[in-house]
């Protein structure tokens, strides 16, 4: 490897540590860090839409409340 590229790394507690130095065993245990924050950051991707989406219709809501209601008259029943 040059010189130029840098060697895969986790930095721990302000530790950096070659994944090439590692077990396969702690190796495995990288890939599954990554891998979940990789479905954390998608989840939190999911829920700001989610978020967004509800309160989209929370205030489609309260726009609607808003417009005064036309009353129906009661038809008379013969």
């Amino acid at each position: 490897m040059s010189e130029n590229t840098k060697k895969p790394a986790i930095v721990i507690d302000e530790v950096e540590y070659l994944i090439d130095d590692m077990t396969n065993e702690q190796q495995m245990m990288v890939n599954h860090i990554d891998d979940l924050s990789r479905k954390m950051a998608s989840s939190q991707f999911n829920l700001d839409q989610l978020n967004v989406g509800k309160q989209a219709f929370v205030n489609m809501l309260k726009q609607s409340l808003e417009v005064p209601l036309k009353k129906v008259p009661k038809e008379t029943v013969q």
